[in-house]
């Protein structure tokens, strides 16, 4: 088995192990059930933005995609977790699909603008229809709908292993794409795609699935997180929902399988520790990006694959 298939499965065994052994508190068992669902939606966007070369600015329409059609769908239509999941992704998917080929008409930063103005859209369209949506106040999916297969998804320990679950799903989809074919096709597209259109590959189509997996994967951690923290609001959608992934993407490593999750660990323990400090913690936390940004200037995981460990996917 090659080394690095070792070290990804090393990760998710430790994350296991981590809880199984009782060594989390309570604080972090929950912290952590949150960090690994938002770096599923951070692995999404990796596959676009870290492997692609694409940037996006507006996949918190993705990821608000997921939310809202699982959490919509539960709170109006008593759908169950099964089937409001099977919508999410669904819906996931076809917002991919439409999104991707209406923005591949453009490139760089008028990509960029594109999935913004989207994204702002499907914001507006969320506060424009609070009948529906209950707008920024958002809903409390109950606890007596947040069942799966028997087990209630709104205890800690179950929380917890479906959060790894989803992570590791996702994960393990990321490490398969970046050993594929497919996958070294979209990094020859990253690094150069007209190189890439001359070695006869159809560039755009590429893009488009890249597009489609990454967005579905987003609005599939959009619907966990719904379902599991019992929660579906516009912050979600919001721009700042845009900039987190590209976050902890760039402070994990992008392109890198691991780089999501751990550049979701930093952000949020930078965030929660310097809020601790002084209520003027965005200070902090700027500097402290400065720092990794200036000393490691491609990611944590990034700098290390670089520097010691080239195998490193």
């Amino acid at each position: 088995m090659r080394k690095d298939i070792i070290l990804h499965l090393s990760a998710l065994l430790i994350l296991f192990l981590l809880e199984i052994l009782g060594i989390f508190s309570e604080y972090h068992q929950g912290n952590f059930a949150r960090i690994l669902v938002l770096a599923a939606y951070g692995v999404g966007y990796n596959i676009l933005f870290g492997y692609t070369g694409l940037l996006s600015l507006g996949h918190a329409l993705f990821f608000s995609a997921g939310l809202y059609a699982s959490g919509l769908s539960i709170y109006h239509l008593d759908y169950n977790i099964e089937q409001s999941l099977f919508l999410a992704i669904c819906i996931s998917a076809l917002i991919s699909l439409i999104i991707g080929f209406l923005a591949l008409r453009t490139i760089g930063v008028s990509f960029m603008i594109v999935t913004l103005m989207f994204s702002q859209i499907a914001y507006l369209s969320i506060l424009y229809f609070g009948s529906i949506t209950r707008g920024d106040e958002g809903f409390v999916i109950q606890q007596s709908s947040r069942v799966f297969l028997s087990m209630d998804l709104s205890n800690p320990k179950i929380r917890y292993y479906s959060a790894l679950l989803i992570f590791s799903l996702c994960m393990l989809i990321n490490l398969w794409i970046a050993k594929s074919p497919f996958g070294r096709v979209l990094v020859a597209i990253r690094e150069n795609s007209d190189r890439a259109l001359m070695l006869g590959y159809n560039v755009k189509l590429y893009k488009l699935f890249s597009i489609i997996i990454s967005g579905t994967i987003s609005g599939l951690a959009g619907a966990c997180y719904g379902i599991l923290f019992g929660y579906v609001g516009a912050s979600f959608a919001a721009v700042s929902y845009s900039i987190f992934p590209l976050l902890w993407v760039l402070i994990g490593g992008a392109g890198t399988v691991l780089g999501p999750l751990i550049g979701a660990i930093f952000m949020f323990y930078l965030i929660d520790y310097a809020s601790d400090i002084t209520d003027a913690y965005m200070i902090i936390v700027g500097v402290a990006l400065l720092f990794v940004t200036l000393f490691a200037r491609r990611g944590i995981i990034g700098e290390l694959r670089f520097r010691y460990y080239k195998w490193i996917s």
